[in-house]
């Protein structure tokens, strides 16, 4: 299974800023505790720095079923730093270890939908519920850094081992 990078996407420290959306960036180095420049309040405070969340991984194919429900969700809109294209959702398994560009990640666990998502300006408060509903099951990926590397937009993403 084989796919690319289609965006990749970090946020630096903003006092009392959430870590979503993510902005695009053209290329980083993925280390031990994630993306070069990124930074996550949940993953840095409340998790000690947990590396099992280092890296977020979202498929586009997913944000366009999104976008087809109504949900005008874009690339770094739900706090992914890696958005792939070619692979689905579902190809995504925890255990399963990717080459993405120079790095080697090793998914995890599924992201659960949370309360930050209200941040997008698409959500609210007043619509919360309905899009965690909507993203159970649907939120992403997260990994840990086996190998770091450089990766750019472009570059591959593929499955070397279901674990």
């Amino acid at each position: 299974m084989e796919g690319r990078i289609y965006q990749l996407n970090t946020k630096g420290r903003t006092p009392g800023g959430r870590g979503l959306p993510k902005s695009p960036v053209e290329a980083v180095h993925i280390g031990s505790d994630g993306l070069e420049g990124d930074y996550n309040y949940y993953r840095t405070k409340k998790l000690a720095g947990d590396t099992e969340q280092a890296v977020l991984l979202y498929p586009l194919e997913m944000i366009r079923t999104l976008n087809e429900e109504g949900w005008p969700v874009e690339p770094g809109d739900l706090g992914e730093n890696v958005t792939t294209e070619g692979l689905a959702y579902q190809d995504f398994v925890a255990g399963g270890v990717y080459e993405v560009g120079e790095a080697l990640l090793e998914v995890t666990k599924p992201c659960v939908p949370c309360s930050n998502l209200a941040a997008l300006p698409y959500v609210g408060e007043a619509r919360k519920k309905e899009f965690i509903k909507t993203l159970v099951n649907r939120r992403g990926w997260y990994a840990r850094v086996l190998k770091e590397g450089r990766v750019r937009p472009g570059d591959r993403v593929e499955r070397v081992s279901a674990n």
